[in-house]
């Protein structure tokens, strides 16, 4: 019975993450030299958000991945 409940808790967890979606695109510009470039996550201080959330990497399907 201990082995059915602690294989029932990993099904459950590997279902769990399958059902996860991926993070949002966004384009980011340089505050020094103005350089675009789309990335999930901040490229560092020196750069801010200017448009998104997008579907995918080249940041052109605008909304957020389902």
């Amino acid at each position: 019975m201990k082995y059915k409940a602690i294989a029932l808790a990993l099904l459950a967890a590997i279902c769990t993450g399958a059902l996860a979606s991926g993070a949002p695109w966004y384009k980011w510009r340089n505050k020094l030299d103005r350089t675009i470039l789309c990335a999930k996550i901040s490229p560092g201080d020196a750069w801010e958000v200017v448009d998104g959330p997008y579907m995918e990497s080249r940041c052109r399907k605008p909304g957020n991945p389902q």
